[in-house]
């Protein structure tokens, strides 16, 4: 039964897909522009991700249109797209608190709704889950669809097609939509968009397609902010059986014409303004600079003088700042996609030949590559160079992509250097240091956000080069009784809670190394103090902290040690210092501990 609401809004109305499915298919395109309008009016004022969900109002529309979920189960991939599903799956009210501590997440999430049929925030995992869901549904006896919906980029991955090869093969009901906007964050590369594109274009003739050669029923491409069109070909799959592929063309930013223009800038723009769509402009005078931009700049200006480097990352050329050395030397600096296993063992045949690779990843990417970076590079002990972004909590991105594991799940690699720089011109040097070149792999470590030096203050990057001592750990501050052990960036919240307490006695010391440890420094360090307190923005079990620890029982020291970091538990979403106060790690929490 179709209802006709008297009520100039549509959207007011719609609190589930089944309200959704009440309208006349005629009153689905006000429906889009009152969604599309709902998720800017948010997301000006909230911030978030903003180009992907406005790619996919239509697509979002037609499937909780044509399909009955979450009887029928939706998988969408990495999840920067699904603001439009939270909004149609009954958290429009909650919308206002996506990302915030406490509100929604800012991906689909299973323990949040049951609309969300799998957890994402990493790409390429959409096909796998959802074949694995119709296979089960198969053998369970269930008639059900299960859609996937994945990007140009994240189809790239090897994981989306180990997914494809797998599928072709069964006669699971299953269905990849393929959402081709020809951009991730930032523009989407390989022969795969290449390929695409002359499908699009119309130049790759049916006969030749390599999704039909793998089995599937391929459709498209059809136009994806067509919705009668859309919806029709989504009716007319629902009756076809086995596995199949529609492949429609979107507009990253849909509806929002810088966005349209700008689809790297408003993939996640921050604040800005709804009516005209110009981001607020952010006073960055005498602020310091990221660390992805001292990284670089800082291997930029190493590349001039040494032909021999190198710079790979598996599609964060802008996250990263790689794209200023991509930029001056593109035979020199290359973006893979999203392949992070293939980052790491290219990066490792190039070190075969003498080249010094600077591989640079998301921590919480790292992830992806954890054999490669054990198996290709350490077990060989071949000098790559991890510049591992956004490591410790990230905020509002939450638990997918807090890199909290990498000290934990790296310290326990043979042959691995591991290093935090406690600000940004220990992360020069370390680069510095590493360019001239190792006898081993080094994992260099730094946070999301900006250092602490005002750039008028210090000229950060005019400061001359001094090479870092491997191993080498220092004094901050001296101290009695109780020693602090840092390591890294979040090393400075001691730093600001010992200034403000009036006579503080605790010592302060930096390890920037990991691994290997100062065991000299350590060996003083435990006959003058004590309490021995570790902090780290990282994992506490297998971490800085637990290094300390078998140190301690090695040598048989009984002095008492407590240990601060990310607990052993999922951190959600939240401002960083939200975040850090939960974990017991700000200044304010360090202040009272140390004060005692």
């Amino acid at each position: 039964m179709y209802i006709c609401y008297m009520s100039d809004k549509l959207l007011q109305h719609i609190n589930n897909p089944t309200d959704l499915r009440k309208l006349e298919t005629t009153q689905l395109p006000q429906l889009a522009k009152e969604l599309r309008d709902f998720i800017i009016d948010v997301v000006a004022v909230k911030e978030g991700h903003l180009g992907a969900s406005l790619g996919v109002v239509e697509l979002t529309i037609a499937l909780h249109y044509v399909f009955y979920t979450p009887e029928d189960l939706l998988v969408w991939d990495v999840g920067h797209q699904a603001y439009g599903h939270k909004i149609l799956t009954e958290r429009k009210d909650k919308f206002h608190t996506n990302r915030q501590l406490g509100g929604i997440s800012g991906f689909p999430k299973r323990s949040e709704s049951n609309y969300d049929t799998f957890g994402v925030g990493h790409s390429s995992t959409s096909i796998s889950a959802a074949l694995g869901m119709a296979i089960a549904s198969q053998l369970k006896g269930e008639n059900k669809h299960h859609i996937a919906v994945i990007g140009d980029a994240s189809i790239a991955s090897g994981m989306a097609f180990e997914g494809l090869n797998h599928a072709g093969v069964t006669d699971a009901n299953l269905l990849v939509i393929l959402n081709d906007n020809a951009i991730g964050i930032d523009p989407s590369v390989g022969a795969l968009k290449q390929y695409l594109t002359s499908v699009k274009e119309g130049k790759n003739p049916k006969q030749n397609n390599m999704i039909k050669s793998l089995n599937f029923d391929y459709s498209g491409p059809i136009d994806g902010h067509d919705l009668p069109k859309l919806i029709s070909e989504l009716e007319r799959l629902k009756k076809v059986k086995g596995p199949k592929f529609l492949h429609i063309i979107t507009t990253k930013g849909k509806g929002l014409q810088q966005a349209e223009e700008d689809q790297v800038k408003y993939h996640a723009p921050g604040k800005f303004d709804k009516k005209t769509g110009d981001i607020h402009p952010k006073s960055e005078e005498n602020l310091p600079l990221k660390f992805q931009d001292v990284f670089g700049w800082t291997l930029l200006d190493l590349a001039q003088t040494n032909e021999k480097i190198i710079g790979i990352t598996p599609a964060m050329p802008s996250g990263s700042s790689l794209k200023y050395m991509m930029d001056a030397f593109p035979e020199r600096a290359f973006d893979v996609g999203i392949a992070e296993q293939h980052a790491v063992t290219l990066s490792a045949g190039m070190a075969t030949q003498g080249m010094v690779v600077f591989c640079t990843i998301y921590s919480t990417f790292l992830q992806r590559a954890y054999d490669q970076v054990i198996h290709d590079v350490a077990l060989q002990n071949l000098p790559v160079i991890f510049c591992l972004d956004r490591a410790g909590l990230v905020g509002e991105d939450g638990a997918t992509h807090h890199g909290v594991f990498d000290l934990a799940y790296l310290r326990c690699i043979p042959n691995l250097i591991i290093y935090a720089p406690k600000d940004e011109i220990d992360l020069r040097n370390i680069l510095y240091t590493a360019s001239l070149g190792l006898d081993h792999p080094i994992a260099i470590r730094y946070p999301r956000g900006r250092g602490k030096y005002p750039n008028s203050e210090v000229q950060i990057l005019k400061k001359p080069f001094e090479k870092i001592e491997i191993g080498k750990a220092h004094l901050l501050k001296s101290g009695s009784k109780t020693a602090v052990l840092s390591t890294g960036f979040i090393g400075n919240n001691v730093t600001l809670a010992l200034q403000k307490i009036s006579n503080a006695t605790a010592a302060h010391y930096d390890f920037g190394f990991v691994k290997p440890l100062d065991e000299s420094l350590l060996h003083e360090i435990f006959t003058s103090f004590e309490t021995i307190i570790t902090l780290e923005d990282g994992a506490i079990k297998g971490g800085f902290g637990s290094a300390i620890i078998e140190f301690a029982a090695q040598n048989k020291y009984t002095n008492k040690i407590q240990t601060l970091g990310v607990p052993d538990v999922f951190i959600e979403h939240g401002t960083l210092e939200e975040l850090q106060k939960i974990c017991g790690i700000d200044t304010n929490s360090l202040v009272q501990l140390l004060s005692n």
